[in-house]
């Protein structure tokens, strides 16, 4: 499905180069290793939990690669550590929150331009289209990327945020990861349909659906996405279909609604060995440099691990100094009995 009809113009027109496809190699190598390190850190009880993304690589380093960090800002789940390693953001700031150390991570979210993790289902969509129409009434050029799930997208909040954006023409991209799984209902018993983009005609905006694991067909994607609503279109949804080829954290025991041969089918295409395979077919990468990717990926791992357990607990005080900006008396009074409790004084 492809109902945009914009072309992307301006720097971002061309095709990827070789050294910018190597890059998304790298960038996926590192998100691989973390996601699978993050779940093994999980069960070493270094963090309490995680939600893994293992087959999702493409689909989110070609869409957070998309991303201009000085005018655009994106609004994730609890699932977007790809983005955020693409996007440059502090990665022990963003696993803090796994750590549950603080919540919406220690990273700084304006600088990076990546909004708090949110864990409120479907959430992050209506963040994005107050942050995108603020860019409208200020005159600004910034587009707000925003991710939910094929099951997030049955929630009530996704009509509202699409309905007001499309109304409104905010310059927002609603960037869905079809991966086939909403927790454990597959998604033709959750999407009626079985097409999320195709909600989007019932909103008057364009849609695209994309191979979702191929990293090259999401940055095209993204980039005539942001190019569409940069220039006062409107809002663009984009369902990359992909495979949630883990569980849905680690909490959860996917062999109790689909079997390993099932996994094993509807997975289609490895991202990573998609993308390594055409750079090896272009002459754009050999062994070695397959070979340094997994170094590097492993040495960063090793570097955010050992950040992650030094990080040490938050003063319990912000659970009531970072609420409102101007305190009130029944939160001054829980403060105070939280005090008493906690801290004797």
């Amino acid at each position: 499905m492809d109902t945009l009809p914009l072309a992307v113009t301006g720097d971002d027109a061309g095709p990827l180069t070789p050294a910018q496809l190597r890059e998304l190699y790298s960038l996926m190598v590192a998100v691989r290793h973390l996601d699978t390190s993050a779940i093994a850190w999980q069960r070493q009880g270094i963090i309490p939990g995680y939600a893994p993304e293992l087959g999702q690589e493409a689909a989110q380093v070609g869409s957070g690669y998309a991303v201009d960090t000085t005018r655009d800002f994106v609004f994730p789940t609890y699932r977007e550590m790809g983005v955020a390693r693409t996007m440059g953001v502090d990665m022990v700031g963003y696993m803090s929150t796994h750590k549950a150390t603080w919540h919406g991570g220690l990273y700084d979210p304006v600088e990076s331009r990546l909004a708090p993790i949110q864990a409120v289902v479907a959430g992050s969509v209506l963040h994005a289209v107050g942050w995108a129409h603020g860019q409208t009434l200020e005159q600004k050029d910034g587009v707000a990327l925003t991710y939910f799930g094929d099951g997030a997208s049955s929630q009530g909040d996704v009509h509202e945020a699409m309905n007001f954006a499309a109304v409104m023409k905010a310059p927002v991209v609603f960037f869905v990861q079809n991966n086939g799984w909403a927790i454990s209902v597959p998604t033709d018993r959750q999407v009626a349909g079985g097409s999320v983009a195709a909600r989007a005609a019932g909103y008057g905006m364009p849609a695209l659906q994309i191979d979702g694991n191929d990293v090259v067909a999401v940055v095209e994607a993204t980039r005539r996405a942001f190019g569409h609503a940069r220039s006062g279109n409107g809002p663009v949804l984009i369902e990359a279909m992909t495979y949630r080829r883990g569980p849905h954290s680690t909490s959860d025991d996917p062999g109790r609604y689909r079997s390993l041969d099932e996994e094993r089918d509807g997975a289609g295409a490895d991202p990573l060995e998609r993308l390594k395979q055409r750079l090896l077919a272009d002459g754009a990468a050999d062994e070695a440099f397959f070979a340094d990717a997994l170094a590097a990926a492993k040495a960063e791992e090793e570097q955010i691990r050992t950040g992650i357990q030094a990080l040490g607990s938050r003063p319990g005080t912000e659970m009531f100094d970072l609420v409102f900006q101007e305190t009130t008396p029944a939160l001054q009074a829980q403060a105070a009995n939280w005090r008493e409790e906690s801290e004797h004084v």
